[in-house]
């Protein structure tokens, strides 16, 4: 059984970095699986959840930082090294590789991981923003088979866990939310009596 998922696998590789390569693609993946390009958009949405986002927002802006540091590190350096699967990059001699292949394991994608993560963190709480957020998951997740240096099932690994987190941090999220208005009603409750009295 494990034997014909893997055949699977590997033929949704060669499809997506073979069949469906060309030179648009081939320049347009490189760029979107490259994480330091998404940078400067990083930090302005950061400083717009901050500036512009409420209480919610600036609430969303100190968890995303550390829903990102745990998928990262619990991508990294516990799921990689559990599974230890070597990269396609590093199998299939004949893979269009476009970019750096590296010898750290495959499986999971912290791409799709990290990707999905947020994507799924800022949908439940900004849900107009969702298929915003899922497309550009999606296109990064892609990108990575795409330029040869994780299989298909890495990403949709990496997607299930990635979205598994975000759910989390988000319902921790708006609790806090949650106990800060219970809070401010509170207070407010407490003045109001004072003031009637």
């Amino acid at each position: 059984m494990l034997d014909i998922l893997y055949k699977i696998d590997v033929w949704f590789l060669y499809f997506i970095n073979h069949s469906l390569s060309n030179n648009l693609f081939d320049k347009l993946f490189p760029f979107i699986t490259e994480v330091r390009n998404w940078y400067i958009a990083y930090i302005i949405l950061f400083f717009i959840l901050i500036i512009r986002g409420g209480r919610i927002g600036r609430i969303a802006a100190v968890l995303l930082i550390l829903l990102v540091v745990t998928t990262d590190q619990f991508s990294n350096f516990f799921l990689k090294n559990l599974f230890a699967r070597v990269r396609p990059c590093n199998v299939f001699p004949d893979l269009n590789i476009l970019v750096t292949c590296t010898e750290s394991f495959s499986f999971p994608s912290s791409h799709a991981v990290n990707n999905f993560a947020a994507a799924m963190f800022f949908s439940k709480i900004f849900p107009k923003l969702k298929w915003s957020l899922f497309t550009v998951a999606t296109l990064m997740a892609f990108s990575r088979p795409y330029v040869g240096v994780h299989y298909p099932s890495d990403v949709i690994g990496g997607a299930l866990i990635g979205m598994a987190f975000g759910y989390i941090f988000a319902l921790i999220a708006i609790k806090i939310d949650d106990l800060f208005l219970q809070r401010k009603t509170k207070i407010t409750d407490k003045y109001e009596r004072i003031e009637f009295r």
